[in-house]
């Protein structure tokens, strides 16, 4: 039998907290993609008997909000949340291979596996996440060992996940604003039989108190925005241990200077720079 939902899509300039609480309450499933110009792509779903445009104007005029530029989609599916939410191919980045939960058999690779649900959380396939893996993967190849590393912005946890299987002594913390986020991360850990290394907890960036009583880390992975690294680069430093490493993405070619400089301005010096697209990841090193 074919189902039916209504898909909205967003253009929004930058990240608000209030505006992802409203969507997170509004939309039965909501999703994010960061865009080549730097700009976020918000994705709503909600099922088709649940939605108008008139409602959701309303409900954003009670939250005294002005939503930013938008479409509206009907999605016609068997399982629109599988098809079209869940749903990713396969592929292969550094010495990994992800793959989605909707696929029940592993791909054929040599690589290793992780399985990946990331319908709420943040992009997996992304470019920064691809190049935030191909960091990761250096590191570990050089001979680093990483033994507590931090997420900061762990989204699906995909970068937690690649720590853990390189480093399978490593303790990791993941970290969200987002309590789906949190949820996401926790649930692929189990799935992936890494929940004996990785937890993830909700909380404000360098505020969340689990984050701080398990500092310092000899690696941090942050795949954010520019503007939340930046302002994060003070809280970073500090958490990060003498020799250690962090690996940050989340902007693009023309932020390079202003990401780099701000963590430059606290003890770090860049390592690598790593370019997929018009996106950048930094690989960072404080001595």
């Amino acid at each position: 039998m074919e189902s039916k939902c209504w898909q909205v899509i967003f253009k929004q300039d930058s990240p608000s907290e209030r505006f992802d609480e409203f969507l997170d309450e509004f939309f039965d499933v909501t999703a994010i993609n960061y865009l080549d110009d730097g700009r976020l792509e918000y994705v709503g779903y909600a099922n088709i008997s649940s939605f108008s445009e008139d409602k959701m104007l309303k409900t954003a005029k009670d939250w005294n909000l002005s939503l930013p530029p938008y479409k509206i989609i009907e999605l016609k599916s068997e399982n629109w949340l599988k098809d079209y939410v869940i749903k990713f191919d396969a592929f292969e980045v550094a010495d990994f291979c992800i793959y989605g939960a909707h696929q029940l058999t592993p791909p054929i690779s040599n690589k290793i596996k992780l399985q990946i649900y990331a319908a709420t959380a943040f992009g997996s396939n992304h470019q920064t996440t691809r190049a935030c893996i191909n960091a990761i993967s250096d590191l570990h190849h050089k001979g680093f060992v990483a033994d507590k590393v931090l997420d900061m912005g762990c989204g699906s946890g995909i970068l937690s996940l690649c720590a853990a299987k390189l480093w399978p002594s490593a303790q990791i913390v993941s970290a969200d604003i987002d309590e789906e986020a949190v949820i996401v991360t926790n649930s692929n850990a189990q799935n992936n039989n890494l929940d004996s290394q990785i937890v993830a907890f909700a909380g404000d960036g360098y505020q969340n108190s689990q984050v701080n009583k398990s500092a310092p880390y000899n690696l941090i992975l942050s795949n954010i925005l520019a503007n939340p690294l930046k302002e994060f680069a003070p809280q970073l430093s500090r958490h990060l241990s003498v020799p250690g490493y962090a690996i940050l993405s989340g902007f693009v070619d023309n932020q390079v200077d202003e990401v780099i400089s701000a963590h430059e301005q606290n003890g770090l010096k860049l390592v690598k720079l790593y370019e997929i697209d018009n996106w950048r990841a930094a690989l960072m090193q404080k001595e």
